[in-house]
């Protein structure tokens, strides 16, 4: 008889142990994943809190808004509020997941074959992380930018080290590259760069700025715009860097922690991008291997039922008329298509070999989703792989609702052949971070006039910023810039829409 893994609900660390090596055996040898080296941790619920205010990351510098996460999920939580997840993991090398230690012994193997092979799989595996975030150097350049950022506050002051801090962080979503360098970010590289970097900053002036006129001209003809474009790297997307490069008043210190923020912010970039697929590979993994568990008589019965009612719960889609409703739920759908892609694989309809004629009657399940979860992100997964039978069983349909028609609500899109490409495209254009994130980039700069930085928020489907939050972020924008700074919203026609500017509040001493 197969030896059980635990009996009943208590578990410990020799127990953590076995169910770890149980579920590296099925997902090494039955599922062909491979992972990054695997550190787990046990914590508390005030630990797990602590880790909610800092984004989940297991180090990180002091700022006042990680405090006042702090305080409000842990308020929440007290209240019966909110709930906390049983795990969090990280993106590194090893591979790091933090387990509440409340959870069962039955929660813990989901957890650690939800995160420790799942998440960790793919985290490996998809391109979008291979591109842009260094697991290998993550936690050496969070411990860095710590140290940094205290050794900051030491010598500038702590009201100066945050106010540019809160200025990088409202700004952080558009501190990202959106398209690949010829080179590979390098976190420990990175690091040792810095320390040179801010020596040679403090020795040099800035050449850009020394060339601009004196005695400014009253026109933009002393430096042409091919000129000004070139010397400033223009149309510039990223603003973060835009800001660290060309800043005139920035201080070295200030350059560097504007580049902590963008690192930092890059390193999330792909999770914002692969939410459906992360999730549903995750789900699909751990049930996979629960799943096996059981039939291996390594869990009981109760344990696997007590593991069906959490599943069910993580993969519960409300309708869309429920008052829980608020989109669809990631593991829900991540994991449907994941299973709808094993039936495709293994028994497919007529209909799936037209609809999917590379993958449909393969046979070789694992290997088309491992495929899968290297080459996809969110949008182009949905766009390829959700079939007609799933949109049937899920009940979708689009609704199109544009304000200047008077005609008001109607259904756009059925479930026809017609129907199905339109539910699916919409579906995953939802997902499009190029389109659901505001496109906003700088444009010119008047060098040789009142140094105005200029930007262009190119508008999509009349979908305008909303005016309080923007005149909020353009303040902290015209801070660290020192200038004035215009912000454009144009149309597709390059018709102006509306213009903000916001000047730079004074500089005041540091308390």
């Amino acid at each position: 008889m197969t030896e059980r893994l635990f009996e009943g609900a208590d578990w410990d660390f020799h127990t953590l142990q076995r169910i770890t090596d149980a579920c590296e055996t099925v997902a090494m040898k039955d599922l062909g994943l491979d992972v990054y080296p695997n550190q787990i941790e046990v914590i508390t619920a005030e630990q797990m809190l602590d880790a909610y205010s800092s984004v989940g990351m297991p180090l990180f510098y002091k700022h006042w808004s990680f405090g006042k996460q702090f305080a409000y999920h842990e308020a929440s939580y007290r209240k019966g509020l909110m709930g906390l997840a049983y795990e969090i993991v990280i993106n590194s090398s090893p591979c790091i997941s933090y387990l509440m230690e409340e959870n069962t012994a039955t929660m813990q193997t989901l957890v650690i074959a939800h995160a420790a092979f799942g998440h960790n799989h793919f985290f490996k595996n998809n391109y979008l992380f291979k591109q842009w975030t260094d697991a290998d150097g993550i936690l050496d350049y969070l411990d860095f930018a710590k140290n940094y950022v205290m050794q900051c506050e030491e010598r500038y002051g702590r009201i100066e080290v945050e106010r540019t801090l809160d200025a990088a962080h409202a700004l952080m979503s558009h501190g990202i590259d959106r398209y690949p360098g010829k080179k590979k970010l390098d976190l420990r590289e990175e690091e040792k760069r810095a320390g040179r970097r801010r020596q040679h900053e403090e020795e040099v002036f800035n050449d850009l700025w020394r060339t601009v006129p004196k005695g400014a001209s009253k026109t933009r003809s002393a430096i042409s715009l091919e000129r000004r474009r070139k010397l400033l790297g223009l149309p510039q997307e990223n603003l973060l860097y835009f800001l660290e490069k060309s800043a005139p008043r920035l201080a070295p210190w200030q350059r560097e922690l504007l580049r902590i923020v963008r690192h930092i912010a890059q390193y999330f970039y792909p999770q914002s991008q692969t939410k459906v697929m992360n999730e549903g590979t995750a789900t699909y993994v751990h049930y996979r291997i629960m799943t096996q568990l059981h039939q291996q008589g390594r869990i009981s019965d109760g344990n696997f039922l007590e593991f069906l009612g959490s599943h069910t719960n993580v993969v519960f889609q409300p309708e869309f008329d429920d008052p829980r409703f608020s989109g669809f739920n990631p593991y829900a759908l991540g994991f449907a298509m994941m299973q709808d892609i094993e039936r495709i694989v293994t028994s497919p309809s007529d209909e799936d070999r037209e609809w999917f004629p590379d993958i449909a009657g393969k046979n070789d399940v694992m290997g088309v989703l491992r495929d899968v979860w290297a080459n996809y992100r969110d949008e182009s997964f949905i766009a390829q792989f959700l079939s007609p039978k799933l949109m049937r069983q899920l009940r979708m349909f689009h609704l199109h609702d544009d304000p200047e028609e008077r005609a008001g609500i109607r259904v756009d899109a059925i479930h026809d052949e017609r129907g199905f490409r339109r539910v699916r495209r919409e579906l995953a254009r939802q997902h499009d971070v190029g389109y659901i994130d505001a496109n906003i980039e700088v444009v010119d700069v008047d060098l040789s006039g009142d140094r105005r930085l200029i930007l262009h928020h190119h508008v999509i489907k009349g979908a305008q910023l909303n005016e309080t939050d923007t005149k909020r972020v353009l303040q902290h924008l015209a801070d660290l810039w020192t200038y004035d700074v215009s912000l454009i919203e144009v149309d597709a026609n390059d018709k102006v829409l509306r213009e903000y500017v916001v000047s730079p509040r004074p500089i005041t001493a540091a308390a």
